[in-house]
């Protein structure tokens, strides 16, 4: 079974790597090669790992080719598409990258209201197409982050109250497995591994291209920040903590503990996709709290697309990145107390406190329906903590981990799967609960040397 410890011999064995230019559509970029540094960067500047190769995939045949020569060797394996886990699991020491993001096929069926997409889009990208017909899937919240991964692991967004998960609306996906079949997944065929796929991450295989459902929501909705001072932070918090809960589907309310121009203050997102005649009404609560308690407000008809990159510039590839996270079910005031006293601890303005609004949709899917079995969550928790200078990261990453364990006592004790980082075992299992024994009878039937461990890894079954 593969371990995430490299051997030497395994990573010798690359140096025959050149050899697969031949049979490769797509490009293969060696360490000594010009643009080596910058193929081995991912969105996460606290990752700093250096691949013996990159393979930028034109094709699943390409796919196939990279997945086969790892095997063969022995060398160490990770698959990218945006690079956007917190983690860094989509590069690998000393190994070989698998890279698709530029396989970027795209195709958009307005009458069906189904998208076909290669994996190497990113969310602004598949945005961007749906868009033009004025329809949408939940997607995440950064329009650099590749569809890949977030579908995988469940992918959260704005929809997601309203239309469900990304992988509630995943139709069907391509995927080349760990002994290079190309296989098929849908409700049709390959059920197994379909059910895996909608939350199972990429323990299965490499998936190639998604069909994805979706939905007409128009090009515009209501959306904006209300604005708290900290002093009035704990009032809007318990505030929020009640509103967010009884909203309507079609009201999506993040929220989060954020430094502006030096003040702490207490930020709720707000964004409603559904009828724009009655937005006014559903929001009119909120407002008039915010007349009396807010510093700023700012709320209004944009472009959807606009909402889907309006965290691009918070979240800049390149800058130092750490969280950890838990899910809750509601904000008791013992929980605010905690929350506003770890934020008073943050070491850089740039840091924050995120609480990410779910239920709604996500919460009516059975739970043994998909591999993501957080069903029952209100609230994604976690402290963001945001840097440039490595002498700091001792002390960010130290926030992170104190402010998760002050808050750990009020979580449901699970996490969203693309929320973890290098966090052991049992964290993987608290993100899967009662879906995880399913998802080690298909890892072992998949997977069952482990070649996909690079990930939030369900560990296949070694004693059989």
């Amino acid at each position: 079974m593969q371990t995430a410890t490299m051997t030497a011999e395994a990573a010798v064995t690359l140096r025959d790597a050149v050899r697969l230019r031949r049979t490769l559509r797509g490009e293969l970029v060696l360490a000594e090669d010009p643009g080596f540094e910058k193929a081995r960067q991912v969105w996460n500047g606290l990752i700093d790992k250096r691949p013996a190769a990159v393979i930028y995939c034109a094709d699943t045949g390409d796919v196939v080719a990279g997945l086969a020569f790892a095997r063969e060797r022995d060398v160490p394996l990770s698959v990218r598409s945006g690079g956007h886990n917190v983690a860094g699991n989509s590069v690998c020491e000393g190994g070989l990258v698998i890279d698709l993001s530029r396989m970027k096929n795209r195709s958009v069926d307005d009458k069906r209201r189904v998208a076909w997409v290669e994996a190497g889009l990113t969310l602004a990208e598949l945005d961007g197409a749906t868009q033009v017909c004025g329809l949408a899937t939940t997607m995440g919240v950064n329009s650099d982050t590749g569809i890949a991964g977030l579908t995988l692991g469940g992918g959260f967004g704005k929809l997601g109250r309203r239309f469900g998960l990304a992988c509630d609306n995943l139709l069907s996906a391509e995927i080349v497995t760990a002994d290079g079949r190309v296989l098929r997944a849908s409700a049709d065929e390959n059920p197994d591994l379909f059910w895996g796929l909608r939350g199972g991450g990429g323990n299965f295989g490499i998936v190639t291209s998604f069909e994805y459902r979706l939905h007409e929501i128009g090009t515009e909705v209501v959306a904006g920040a209300i604005t708290f001072p900290e002093a009035n932070a704990n009032d809007a918090l318990r505030f929020y903590d009640a509103f967010a809960r009884a909203a309507p589907d079609e009201l999506s309310l993040d929220a989060a503990l954020v430094t502006l121009e030096g003040e702490k203050m207490f930020s709720i997102s707000v964004f409603y996709s559904g009828a724009l005649a009655e937005a006014e009404k559903i929001i009119a609560p909120l407002l008039g709290y915010a007349k009396r308690k807010a510093v700023s407000e700012r709320l209004g008809r944009v472009p959807y697309l606009q909402v889907q990159s309006a965290s691009d510039a918070v979240f800049p590839p390149g800058r130092r990145y750490s969280w950890k996270a838990q899910f809750m079910r509601e904000l008791s005031g013992d929980a605010i107390d905690v929350f506003l006293n770890a934020y008073r601890k943050v070491p850089t303005n740039d840091g924050l406190l995120v609480l990410q609004q779910v239920g709604g949709a996500i919460s009516r899917v059975p739970v043994s329906d998909t591999a993501y079995a957080c069903r029952d969550a209100k609230f994604d928790c976690f402290p963001i903590a945001i840097w440039d200078d490595p002498a700091r990261d001792e002390e960010n990453i130290g926030w992170v981990r104190e402010a998760w364990a002050a808050i750990r006592p009020y979580s449901t004790g699970a996490v969203y799967v693309n929320n973890l980082g290098e966090e052991g075992q049992d964290r993987v299992k608290a993100a899967y609960g009662p879906n995880y024994r399913r998802l080690v009878e298909l890892k072992n039937k998949y997977d069952p040397t482990n070649t996909f461990f690079r990930n939030q890894n369900v560990a296949p079954t070694v004693d059989r």
